[in-house]
């Protein structure tokens, strides 16, 4: 099998620096995709980029943890502190999707809302995925399929690591890999794509050059997705470093003489990588079938 690797930025419009990151690893570096977070400070200043980056394969980010709601505050009470804003309590979070019928309605709306919103810009949706991948939880999941089946959704990530790779990719092997063998089967009936394997959940922003590179030299066989959290100055992760990482050319070099083939979920692929630190990555056109 070849092999071949989405690089996609999260969090794509949370802030002006974010935003930056994502242009710069896009024109001079590896990335291929990145997931809109539409409800966001900077989603507009993110979806103007765009414009200028038609080949760029861009997703929505649900976000329903750590953000703010595309509704009003008082249409989804239920699910926002006193602030207006979705906390961070992902267990406390869990529960109350799957038990609350108050909630789980308010649930369905705001997701609603946010593709309602995505398609709102023009964009073409590439994929989905969601913030601190609580798209893993049922609730969320079927909810994500079958609204986003109305809305034109053909791919989705699954937050599955090869768990040689690391002990957090273990566990999770061990206590979601029932779950994630569902959400496939669920996937591939729904006829919406997906990647054979992901990393990030191991080194979630501190995906550095060495770190990419290890990934690299050791990635399976079949689609992959490396998500990343890249900006061009802000505190907290790694993220100048990943930035860096994205535009390295050994990393590029790497990725040449592995002859892993860089993607978007929606087919279309980068040309082979340049071996030279001066060289610039382009995009090539769709590719049929």
């Amino acid at each position: 099998m070849k092999r071949r690797l989405i690089v996609t930025a999260d969090d794509f419009g949370a802030s002006l620096a974010i935003n930056e990151a994502v242009e710069r690893a896009h024109r001079e570096g590896i990335l291929t995709a990145a997931s809109l977070m539409v409800g966001a400070d900077y989603a507009r200043d993110a979806v103007q980029r765009v414009k200028r980056m038609p080949n760029l394969g861009v997703g929505l980010h649900v976000a329903l943890t750590n953000a703010r709601p595309v509704l009003h505050p008082e249409r989804v009470a239920a699910l926002v502190d006193r602030n207006g804003n979705f906390g961070g309590a992902l267990v406390r979070a869990g529960f109350r999707f799957y038990f609350s019928p108050r909630v789980r309605r308010q649930l369905e709306a705001e997701i609603k809302a946010q593709f309602e919103a995505f398609s709102a810009t023009g964009l073409p949706l590439d994929h989905v995925d969601a913030h601190n991948h609580i798209h893993v939880h049922p609730t969320v999941f079927s909810t994500i399929v079958r609204i986003g089946r109305e809305f034109g959704m053909r791919a989705m990530r699954v937050p599955s690591e090869p768990f040689r790779l690391s002990w957090i990719a273990a566990s999770n092997a061990v206590v979601m890999g029932p779950w994630v063998s569902i959400m496939r089967r669920r996937l591939q009936r729904a006829g919406i794509a997906t990647n054979d394997a992901v990393f990030g959940l191991n080194d979630t922003g501190k995906m550095d050059e060495q770190r990419i590179l290890e990934i690299v030299e050791r990635m399976p066989p079949g689609l992959s997705e490396l998500y990343v959290h890249p900006a061009s100055r802000i505190a907290g992760y790694a993220r100048s470093e990943e930035l860096d990482a994205l535009l390295s050319a050994r990393v590029r070099e790497a990725i040449a003489r592995q002859g892993i083939e860089l993607v978007t979920y929606s087919g279309m692929a980068f040309e082979a990588l340049p071996s030279t630190s001066s060289a610039r990555s382009e995009i090539a056109p769709p590719r049929s079938g």
